[in-house]
């Protein structure tokens, strides 16, 4: 009987290894992560129904961070953490039918907030009102020049077409607008076709994450369907990379079968390292067959691709399987139920990667890196 019961128990132990090995997600050397929720922080930033705004374009006050604040931008100002994220007020019914607008946060730990009672970016009478009301300001990437100019990359929506507006900023409050990023390139060719999610190319230099330049150039990778770049030599003004047809270069795309088989989406600013530009994105599910059966239909899970360090727009290696994915309840519940880890904002602090990110279209997270403590991504399902 004692030899029965230590056979079992080996089998059992040998299954129990064997489970979680086929769960275990090991990334590759040349990937960031695996990043790890701190336990009981989350959401770091949640919906406020008591901050109140004279919005300059419907001459009302405003409660424009009470139904969400979600989708967050993220950089370093003086020592402390600065999340810019997206907020919706009450005005409409759905996921883009509300005015969004753009808020402020500090922190000094990461983690615990003080955030500014009104919006530093949003629609106003000004130069750009036509492309962002009433639909607003959304999705945020911004990142900062060695000098300290910081420049930020959002979907400027008038609840008709989505285009990726710049401003710049030297103190993240104080923002000049300076209108579609394409709006030049090609004689506007295209500055008339939707655009999203800018990630600009960026780089570690003693300790502080910059704006890099590559082959005398500025590289921003852009896109929503599919992962797509562009090239500046001011910051404002942006050329998408074309073929000879005169046609964007698609980077990467949708896979059929992959936890990305519907959208290819832009993350954090992409960051040029010793084993190549690593840039992170959002990767949609397609519903059914196309889609990967393990993750639920339409959810958002985030992935890594490496571009050469020395060819931005040549394709390295990709990850297969999500590296971060909607697994907290507070991830899976909110305006978006399907779930939704949508990263936007990756700042180096204090030797940590800290990695925010929009819950459900709901609320912002926080996850952190440890590059010295390299760990797996978040268990396959």
């Amino acid at each position: 009987m004692k030899q029965f019961s230590a056979s079992l128990l080996i089998f059992i132990s040998i299954l129990a290894s064997q489970a979680v090995a086929q769960t275990k997600n090991t990334l590759p050397d040349w990937a960031f992560g695996g990043f790890v929720r701190p336990a009981g922080v989350n959401p770091v930033i949640s919906p406020d129904s008591t901050s109140r705004f004279m919005c300059p374009m419907n001459q009302r006050a405003t409660d424009w961070e009470s139904n969400d604040t979600f989708n967050p931008a993220a950089t370093i100002k003086d020592g402390k953490i600065v999340v810019l994220y997206r907020a919706e007020d009450k005005a409409g019914i759905a996921i883009g039918k509300r005015t969004s607008r753009i808020g402020y946060a500090q922190s000094s730990d990461g983690i615990n907030f003080q955030r500014r009672k009104t919006p530093v970016l949003f629609p106003a009478d000004d130069s750009q009102k036509e492309n962002e009301w009433p639909g607003g300001c959304e999705d945020p990437r911004v990142a900062v020049t060695d000098d300290g100019l910081y420049v930020i990359f959002y979907t400027q929506w008038n609840q008709d077409k989505a285009r990726i507006g710049v401003a710049t900023s030297r103190d993240l409050i104080e923002w000049e607008k300076h209108g579609p990023a394409f709006k030049q390139a090609y004689q506007g060719k295209f500055n008339n076709i939707w655009t999203k999610s800018a990630s600009i190319l960026t780089k570690l230099e003693n300790g502080k994450q910059v704006i890099a330049k590559l082959n005398g150039k500025y590289w921003l990778y852009f896109g929503e369907a599919h992962v797509n770049v562009a090239t500046s030599t001011d910051l404002v003004n942006w050329e998408p990379v074309v073929d000879k047809a005169g046609n964007l270069i698609n980077l990467i795309s949708p896979r059929k079968g992959f936890f990305d088989s519907n959208l290819t989406e832009c993350g954090p600013p992409a960051i040029l390292t010793e084993k190549g530009i690593v840039l992170l994105y959002n990767g949609k599910n397609d519903k059914g067959a196309d889609g990967d059966l393990r993750y639920t239909p339409n959810s958002y899970c985030a992935g890594q691709v490496l571009f050469d360090k020395n060819d931005p727009t040549k394709v390295l290696a990709r990850l297969d399987v999500p590296f971060f994915r909607p697994m907290e309840s507070f991830e899976k519940s909110g305006q978006y139920v399907a779930g939704t880890v949508f990263i936007e904002g990756m700042v180096y602090f204090k030797n940590k990667w800290l990695l925010y990110y929009g819950c459900a279209d709901s609320k912002v997270g926080v996850a952190v890196f440890d590059a010295k403590v390299k760990s797996p991504g978040d268990p396959l399902p």
